[in-house]
């Protein structure tokens, strides 16, 4: 039995390529470990705020000096970085966008890189903190972008395995719906994404 957390960045809602791989993903996980458990955080329609000066200074605010504001502005902070510890494993939807992924990821993503926290440094320089925590990216796109020529304008899986592996997720696997939006691939784009998924 695993611990899944499912991250949806997608505002598609039933027509999202990235909500429906990530799904996939969770049903073929299930099928692994039997009486698996999964907590949804949805961060379009629960979004995450953008930092402000008031959460930055509340994540260096020790927790025993933090007023009452404090707390409330490291809230969303306390309870995405909590999700984390307690996931076996996660999945991360995320269409990519202008070649980046959503702002509303971003935003989580701000949340729960923080040091002293989910990284530090010490002399030798970063350590992540999250260890042995399994992560799929569930990646969709219009064109195609993990070979050929459009390869390197694809921010999304470089940038979502640096950040997450600052952190200490370092064991991710991708799995990709892409050239949803090209004629003679569109229709069987979703199709040959579910069946590249496998468990590792």
């Amino acid at each position: 039995m695993k611990k899944i957390l499912h991250i949806i960045s997608s505002p598609r809602g039933a027509a999202s390529f990235s909500i429906k791989l990530g799904n996939a993903i969770i049903e073929k996980i299930k099928a692994e470990y039997p009486g698996s458990t999964v907590i949804e955080n949805n961060l379009v329609t629960q979004q995450f705020p953008h930092l402000e000066e008031a959460h930055l200074t509340s994540f260096y605010t020790p927790a025993e000096s933090r007023s009452p504001a404090n707390i409330e502005a490291v809230k969303h902070s306390e309870t995405a970085i909590q999700e984390i510890l307690d996931a076996d494993i996660i999945v991360i939807g995320a269409p990519l966008y202008n070649f980046g992924i959503h702002s509303a990821l971003k935003a989580w993503i701000d949340h729960i890189v923080r040091a002293g926290v989910t990284f530090k440094y010490d002399g030798s320089g970063p350590e992540g903190l999250i260890k042995g925590k399994k992560v799929y990216l569930a990646v969709s796109s219009g064109a195609i972008y993990s070979t050929g020529p459009m390869q390197s304008f694809d921010f999304v899986e470089p940038y979502l395995k640096a950040v997450l592996g600052f952190i200490g997720l370092t064991d991710i696997t991708v799995f990709r719906v892409e050239g949803s939006s090209m004629p003679g691939l569109q229709d069987a784009a979703l199709e040959k994404g579910i069946s590249s998924i496998y468990l590792n």
